[in-house]
């Protein structure tokens, strides 16, 4: 299938990103869009509306989660927030689990979800999982929607990890340049990364997960997000049209090529 019969069929690559508030989710939207814009909103009639919805979502129960954000920068994506999620409570898991259910069972593929993207932040000062997404990972049917979970603000880990190095007699130096990979080492090897996976109470895990760090700044990386998101795409057809939102990942237009 040529790239201009897929532009026909499948307009643009749609993601449904959830989390708590302050997650980071606008900062990684961004960086993936590679912009410092705000996006431009739709509602579910493609009418466009005021930005500044995004400030007064913050409250729960204004936000519409059938709303679309696209970025100029890359068109190639619709992205859907279900801000107002992390509350845990039934209304708000009813509306998510709804409108998953509804974009699943959607007759043309371009009006459905076709990747979910779960943050949950690690500056937390209880890193434990909120009752929000303990019931979204138990109970919520994402049928053949790829689920992977984000761990943003992966920094505030370093931090942690860097204090104790100090404790331990590090110089500032060499606990600044071993904080890192410490921090990966003890998260990989954590309680959190063992619940989300093999705890009885996870009925529904997650595809796969991967660790932000540093999305604020101009240097940030989130090509390990881009090539995981690639990854669990099992449509050729999807996995075509996501390649194709990625203007200025070269690597993984290549990657595709090859393997195709």
């Amino acid at each position: 299938m040529r790239p201009s019969e897929i532009k026909e069929k499948i307009n643009r690559f749609r993601i449904l990103i959830i989390g708590r508030a302050n997650a980071g989710k606008t900062t990684i939207l961004k960086r993936v869009c590679n912009t410092k814009e705000n996006p431009q909103i739709f509602n579910g009639a493609g009418e466009q509306i005021d930005a500044t919805v995004l400030n007064a979502s913050r409250e729960r129960g204004e936000h519409d989660i059938e709303n679309e954000m696209i970025f100029q920068n890359n068109s190639g994506f619709i992205f859907h927030d279900s801000r107002g999620f992390e509350a845990g409570g039934e209304s708000e898991y009813n509306k998510v689990n709804t409108f998953i259910a509804d974009r699943s069972k959607k007759i043309d593929i371009k009006d459905r979800i076709h990747t979910i993207w779960y943050c949950i932040p690690m500056d937390q000062a209880s890193r434990a999982f909120t009752q929000a997404e303990l019931k979204f990972f138990s109970r919520c049917d994402t049928g053949s929607i790829p689920v992977i979970v984000i761990f943003t603000k992966f920094d505030a880990l370093y931090d942690v990890e860097f204090a104790r190095l100090r404790k331990e007699g590090k110089s500032r130096t060499d606990a600044k340049a071993l904080a890192p990979r410490h921090a990966e080492e003890t998260f990989a090897n954590g309680t959190q990364l063992k619940f989300l996976y093999h705890s009885k109470d996870i009925r529904r895990p997650p595809k796969c997960h991967v660790c932000l760090p540093d999305m604020d700044k101009d240097d940030a990386d989130c090509g390990p997000l881009i090539k995981l998101t690639a990854g669990t795409l099992d449509s050729e057809v999807l996995q075509q049209l996501f390649v194709s939102t990625q203007q200025t990942n070269l690597e993984l237009c290549i990657a595709y090529a090859v393997e195709r």
